[in-house]
């Protein structure tokens, strides 16, 4: 299933969404360049402990999201592949509808 990026000027944040459901938002965070991805609870948790460039997610549930800041200390394989797993974190979650009309090849942005 693809995803589609847009812009929220109201957060001055880029957001990548599957499924019309957020896995994603890409901006600053008091000038420090961040990536915000959904996690398992255990996972975040872990993750933060380990790394000091990994914090709740801003303005989202910090149980299931992690900041990320994207400031060269965080091995680029560890980033990647949190937003693989932010993914399927939310693309699993989709109903069944959403899937399909996704595979089938419908437009995502006539998908509620």
């Amino acid at each position: 299933m693809g995803s589609i990026h847009d812009y929220q000027p109201l957060w001055d944040a880029d957001r990548v969404k599957v499924g019309g459901k957020i896995f994603a938002i890409i901006g600053d965070l008091n000038g420090r360049p961040g990536i915000t991805l959904k996690c398992p609870p255990a996972l975040a948790e872990r993750l933060r402990d380990e790394h000091q460039d990994i914090i709740p997610g801003y303005h989202m549930n910090k149980a299931l999201w992690n900041t990320l800041f994207l400031t060269g200390k965080l091995e680029e394989i560890l980033i990647k592949g949190m937003i693989d797993v932010s993914y399927q974190e939310v693309s699993t979650l989709l109903p069944a509808h959403v899937k399909k009309a996704m595979v089938s090849g419908e437009n995502p942005k006539a998908i509620k």
